[in-house]
């Protein structure tokens, strides 16, 4: 189970203004050790932006972002130094081998004992046989595979998935869910999950935030949150959230 006690991340006051557009309206999160949260909401909700502004790609326009202790703003790049990221619509460069992507990534994040730590995360992915293929040439699955022995080879503390199993057929997406889980346990990373899949949500994710237009309108254990709300599946919250989140967030008012 996540450890409470000491966050990994630490999102407070978060804020993103594009003129008169709030994309995130004062947002507040964290996600601790062994943790797979999830960060839900339609099209426009904030997640992107979100999860942009975690990687350092976006200046928020006002908040903070602790990561490992770090403050991003302020220790920039030991705070990314703990940091990593996936998604299926970010592929490694095609033209280069598996281990030849990752000798690349090991560089730019000074991996300590690259060699070793490449053949690790070979095993780990069962990707020893892809060693000296070319990423273009595999199939979704395996590319997705050797994105993710990529977001872990620096030992992260906080790892994003931005939807990393979107496009993949069940079977893969399910040893992938399965992988993840095994490393959140197994080395305490904090996963920060973005999907649109609220099967996949329900089964992957300790906890899940439901985001719209930049502000937070549910938080809660997926598989118990639907019928706090009066919603038989967590796929019928989502579809309530995307319709209807005044109608929601004053319910969440009057309680």
């Amino acid at each position: 189970m996540p450890n409470r006690a000491a966050p990994i991340l630490s999102v407070s006051h978060l804020c993103k203004e594009y003129g008169a557009v709030h994309a995130v309206d004062d947002l507040s999160f964290e996600v601790c050790p062994g943790e797979i949260l999830g960060l839900l909401g339609p099209n426009g909700a904030g997640k992107t932006t979100t999860i942009n502004m975690v990687l350092g790609v976006l200046q928020p326009t006002s908040g903070s972002i602790t990561i490992g202790g770090c403050d991003l703003a302020r220790r920039r790049r030991q705070a990314l130094g703990r940091t990593n990221f996936a998604a299926v619509y970010a592929p490694l460069p095609g033209n280069l081998t598996v281990v030849q992507n990752l000798r690349v990534f090991g560089m730019l994040y000074a991996v300590p004992h690259l060699n070793e730590r490449i053949e690790a995360v070979l095993h780990e992915f069962d990707l020893r046989h892809f060693r000296n293929t070319k990423c273009g040439v595999l199939s979704s699955g395996e590319q997705t595979r050797v994105a993710l022995a990529k977001a872990v080879l620096n030992q992260p503390r906080l790892l994003l998935l931005d939807e990393p199993t979107a496009s993949l057929d069940p079977s893969i997406a399910r040893d992938i869910r399965a992988t993840i889980r095994d490393l959140a346990q197994r080395t305490g990373v904090g996963v920060l999950w973005t999907s649109h899949n609220m099967i996949e949500v329900a089964e992957v994710c300790h906890r899940v935030l439901f985001l719209s237009k930049g502000k937070i309108l549910l938080e809660g254990d997926p598989r118990t949150l639907p019928q706090e709300h009066n919603h038989p599946t967590l796929e019928d919250l989502f579809v309530a959230v995307a319709r209807e989140p005044l109608t929601i967030r004053a319910a969440e008012e009057e309680n």
